[in-house]
């Protein structure tokens, strides 16, 4: 009788467990991932991500805002050994002043950051992709290129089942407000403040 007791209790334990598995599966869904503060790692998180979600046989895509063409360890690695991941680099290079190149004008790179949220919107909704990583267009709300209701209303039309991380420094209390995880790199300490310059391998 005991034992009869014994195997009912652990086939609704069973039963139980094979429940709440079902419902934890319902409760899944694309996640909005945010990283951003003036710490080092933002970018480096994202392109983590991506290659965690390409490891688990996911679709990526990553466009890059404000940051320009050159040579970036991250894309050439994709490239070569990668190619299921796709980039699209989307920006002209930095928007502050003291690091901007002036042969660039404003224009340009508003025009860019124009193009490249097209291409979000696009990608966003194509059906194609899990995760679509939109590097930097934190930075391109602070320099004005595009505004944070568009990248809200952004937000607010993915698909469910869509992962979309944005990446850059000064994310807003609106962004912040939609987003299911926000992690803020903190600065404490900087080599370069040490005057040890930018270096392969670790800022491109």
């Amino acid at each position: 009788m005991q034992a009869t007791r014994n195997a009912h209790t652990r086939g609704g334990e069973s039963l139980k467990s094979i429940e709440e598995v079902r419902r934890a599966k319902e409760r899944r869904r694309g996640l909005v991932l945010v990283f951003t503060g003036n710490g080092k790692g933002k970018t480096t998180a994202a392109f983590g991500l991506a290659l965690r979600a390409y490891g688990n046989k996911m679709s990526v895509k990553i466009i890059q805002f404000i940051k320009g063409s050159w040579k970036s360890g991250e894309r050439e690695a994709i490239r070569k050994y990668l190619p299921g991941i796709e980039v699209e680099v989307g920006g002209k290079g930095f928007t502050i002043e003291r690091l901007r190149n002036p042969k660039i004008p404003m224009e340009a790179h508003a025009q860019a950051a124009r193009n490249a949220f097209e291409e979000a919107k696009q990608s966003l909704n194509s059906g194609k992709y899990n995760m679509l990583i939109l590097d930097e267009i934190l930075g391109a709300i602070s320099a004005g290129l595009i505004t944070e209701q568009e990248v809200i209303d952004l937000i607010l039309s993915k698909p469910k089942d869509l992962h979309l991380v944005l990446t850059g420094r000064g994310a807003t209390q609106g962004i912040i407000g939609v987003a299911d995880l926000v992690t803020e790199m903190h600065e404490i300490k900087h080599h370069l403040t040490q005057g040890i310059p930018a270096q392969r391998g670790i800022e491109f």
